[in-house]
């Protein structure tokens, strides 16, 4: 149903003819033609007739303009039928380590061997997109931990940024640390009623000068949760000794603990599809959403209309 966003211009209508009546006639002056009484009436009565006829003409066209501009002004428009977002009322930011072990090729995709940050890129980006009612955030660490997206509801974007997440951007070290310490920092500020960060690292914390667990309790102290998610086959409890490219999930499981997250253990890339789910569970998006009015806009008719009658006019009159 098509209704009108400010009905009050409607009162300007009748302002012409208000102005008609109100306002003075201009007075013109000029010389006469004396003819003889007869002819006079016989002139005068034709040049009435047709003056008449011209002068409604000259009036029908200034009217259209005018009715047609107040009708643009009233903002005519209709509601457009548009879900409502489903908001969560929480702030999730993702801490994804770019370090240079994430090139080992130790998972397996469709049958392919692929590495360790196409497996996370990959699966990673398809838990952003569910994630519509958070606002999404995206870190990645290596040495140093710098923010890739910023806080938003825009989770397609956030995904697309996390499948263009490239090693040695960062640095190739893991600093764990300050990667948390950065979420923290943005939640800080935040007045979400939910605040949740997910760290995912395949490896040792060996940057930066904070201890992870030491972020941890500050995490708790805020009330932030901190998921974690140990990636890759062997850990430092199972390897041997010097051997690379393993994950510290000890440390990671302490700092899910202290802050009252989940950890997770990824070997394969079925681990890691199944952690996403379980997120999925643990940080629902189900809401009420927020009610929102979409219009189509319709005034640019009657104002494309109004401004080709003016056209129109301007020609007749000129001629």
């Amino acid at each position: 149903m098509i209704d009108l966003a400010q009905p009050l211009f409607l009162l300007l209508l009748p302002l012409p003819v208000l102005a008609w009546f109100v306002l003075p006639r201009r007075q013109t002056g000029g010389s006469a033609l004396r003819v003889p009484a007869r002819l006079g009436v016989t002139l005068m009565g034709g040049a009435a007739s047709e003056g008449s006829r011209v002068g409604r003409q000259k009036l029908l066209l200034p009217a259209a303009i005018w009715v047609l501009s107040v009708l643009a002004l009233t903002g005519p428009r209709q509601v457009e039928p548009v879900a409502a977002l489903k908001v969560s009322g929480r702030d999730l930011a993702i801490a994804l380590d770019l370090s240079g072990s994430m090139v080992r090729e130790d998972f397996f995709l469709d049958g392919k061997a692929i590495s360790r940050l196409e497996a996370v890129t990959h699966i990673g980006a398809e838990f952003a997109r569910r994630r519509a009612g958070d606002r999404v955030a995206l870190i990645v660490f290596g040495s140093e931990a710098y923010y890739a997206a910023p806080f938003s509801f825009d989770v397609e974007a956030v995904a697309r940024r996390i499948e263009q997440a490239t090693i040695g951007i960062s640095g190739r070290a893991t600093n764990m640390s300050d990667a948390l310490g950065l979420a923290l920092k943005r939640l800080a500020t935040s007045e979400a009623t939910s605040r949740v960060v997910i760290l995912l690292s395949d490896g040792v914390n060996n940057a930066g000068a904070t201890n992870p667990r030491g972020v941890a309790g500050l995490a708790a102290q805020m009330g932030v949760r901190v998921h974690t998610i140990a990636l890759g086959p062997k850990d430092l409890e199972s390897a041997e000794d010097g051997e690379r490219g393993v994950v510290d999930a000890a440390t990671l499981a302490a700092i899910s603990e202290i802050s009252g997250g989940e950890t997770f253990r990824v070997r394969t890339t079925e681990d890691l599809r199944n952690v996403t789910e379980a997120l999925d569970r643990l940080e629902a998006t189900d809401s009420d959403g927020l009610a929102a009015e979409i219009y189509r806009e319709f005034w640019i008719w009657p104002a494309a209309l109004a401004a080709l009658l003016c056209l129109c006019f301007a020609r007749s009159d000129a001629a």
